[in-house]
């Protein structure tokens, strides 16, 4: 099958999550708004309002007849399609509350740069979103990495990835946490995550894997960049004591 990916052609933003699964398995794909006529046909679906297909906001994947909308929904329809989940239902329940918490982490991410409205812009709200900077880095961002930590500590967990000896999508989208985090907040991740060594192990399996490694290497990557869920702001990095 030949998927259809649509998300913003300009940053990773929350599609990343899907096209790091897609290129984990091997998928065919489209990433259709970065191609001619592709924001067309992403606002056309956008405008639609016939359900089951209408979508509030991308990213949303095309699979033969079924459109499927929000990340963590995509990734719980491709890990069970691909084995990038366990085989299990209980198995591939886990996975996806795994990936419901990542998403909760991403939109506090978020919300250090833009704490007060998604629609100002950074410079309207500094003052603000060093405060909210300064509290994620010192509590939020380190609560979640022990809680992810604690489940690779596991000892019936073999420590290879987030379910065992198997990757899943919510390691790949752990990855991209602790990449992302690492552009947004050097200074900081660079005191922080050397606690939390198996989080920090996992990456670098993850950023090993063949087809992960040929990912990043390719124009298909998207650069982080000031316009996208992790932006570097220099003194929201110095926030944190």
């Amino acid at each position: 099958m030949r998927y259809e990916l649509y998300y913003w052609p300009t940053i990773q933003g929350r599609g990343e999550f899907v096209r790091l699964a897609l290129e984990e398995i091997g998928a065919d794909y489209d990433d259709v708004a970065r191609g001619d006529g592709g924001m067309a046909a992403m606002q056309r679906l956008l405008d639609g309002r016939t359900t089951p297909h209408a979508s509030f906001a991308p990213p949303f994947l095309k699979a033969g007849r079924l459109l499927i909308g929000q990340t963590a929904n995509i990734l719980l329809y491709l890990g069970e399609q691909h084995g990038l989940a366990p085989a299990t239902a209980s198995g591939r329940l886990w996975v996806h509350q795994l990936q419901l918490t990542i998403a909760d982490l991403v939109a506090e991410i978020h919300d250090t740069h833009h704490p007060v409205a998604s629609g100002l812009y950074y410079h309207d709200q500094r003052d603000e979103a060093a405060r909210r900077s300064a509290d994620f880095l010192a509590s939020r961002a380190p609560k979640f990495l022990a809680y992810f930590e604690r489940i690779l500590e596991n000892r019936d967990n073999p420590r290879h990835y987030l379910t065992g000896a198997a990757i899943s999508y919510a390691d790949l989208s752990l990855f991209q946490v602790v990449v992302g985090l690492q552009y947004a907040f050097p200074r900081t991740m660079g005191k922080i995550l050397p606690k939390y060594r198996l989080v920090a192990s996992l990456a670098e399996r993850v950023s090993a894997r063949p087809r992960i490694v040929a990912y990043l290497a390719s124009e298909r990557r998207i650069p982080f960049n000031q316009d996208g869920i992790f932006r570097h702001y220099d003194e929201l990095d110095h926030a944190f004591p």
